[in-house]
């Protein structure tokens, strides 16, 4: 991980297009992977470990999105510094030294299962810290990451309605092969919250695609959407959102973390899904 790059490294970075043709715009939340030095220092886990919770290489599978006319928005700052993919105040009192105010969602199942907003542990269920945190902690990384976040994504996608009538957001992210184990066949899972938001046509077209890049696809689960999905997939208002969850052992190594011998050709197949959406205008209806 680059530690150096911490100083000079903005929260979001938007890829866009020169020219937007296509009325789609892709989020990868949970790729970034610019851990900062107290961070490290503070958890009681080594780098690698940090890293669990990483949907690794995720921006850079879909990085042919912008050659392609559509806008990437990506996270710089890792997952298990502050979740993007969660409301903004989702937390677990017991992290904290300090009370947490009354507004704080702290009974949701994501901080139950010490995934919040500021996550507890790693996806691997590894405690992060050696000690509480202040309050004050959380609401600077909600206030310097989880908001331009979602400013940039939520720019992203009003444009976006704004000038073609209708957007899709496809929200990215990738899942551990174990996950998969008991749904053999299965390659990607796409969540449209049991189809509340997105328009059956668009899931169909996006499903299809993946199927002729040979790919085995699933519906909701056992990932039916995040906060993401939920949140911005209004379907009555023009805005579409679907969650892709691809599993890592189809491009990684996902014990070292580390890009593997068939990523580029992952890159590959799912840049033909990218170059499929320029049917999803006809989908929209």
């Amino acid at each position: 991980m680059d530690i150096e790059a911490e100083i000079e490294a903005p929260p979001v970075v938007v890829e866009r297009p020169a020219e937007q043709t296509r009325p789609v715009v892709l989020a990868s939340p949970h790729s970034g992977r610019v851990y900062p030095a107290d961070f490290v220092a503070a958890s009681r886990l080594d780098p690698l470990r940090l890293r669990r919770s990483e949907d690794g290489f995720v921006d850079e599978l879909f990085a042919a999105a912008p050659a392609l006319g559509m806008p990437l928005v990506r996270a710089n700052f890792p997952r298990a510094w502050c979740d993007a993919n969660r409301e903004a105040w989702e937390l677990d009192p017991s992290m904290f030294v300090d009370a947490l105010p009354p507004w704080v969602n702290s009974s949701s199942p994501r901080v139950a299962a010490g995934l919040g907003t500021i996550a507890k542990v790693v996806a691997s269920g590894e405690p992060i810290y050696r000690a509480r945190l202040l309050f004050a902690e959380a609401e600077a990384r909600v206030e310097t990451c989880w908001h331009p976040f979602h400013a940039a994504l939520w720019a992203e996608v009003e444009a976006t309605r704004r000038h073609f009538g209708q957007c899709l957001l496809i929200d990215c992210h990738s899942m551990p092969s174990a996950a998969l184990a008991p749904r053999n066949g299965c390659d990607i899972v796409l969540g449209d919250a049991h189809g509340t938001t997105c328009a059956p046509r668009v899931v169909r077209l996006v499903e299809g695609a993946l199927t002729a890049a040979g790919f085995a696809v699933r519906r909701n689960d056992p990932y039916a959407g995040g906060y993401i999905t939920r949140h911005y997939g209004r379907p009555r208002e023009g805005v579409h959102a679907l969650q892709l969850e691809i599993s890592r052992g189809l491009y990684m190594d996902e014990q070292r973390i580390e890009r593997g011998a068939g990523f580029a050709a992952m890159q590959a197949r799912l840049g033909r899904l990218l170059e499929a959406l320029a049917g999803v205008q006809a989908a929209f209806g």
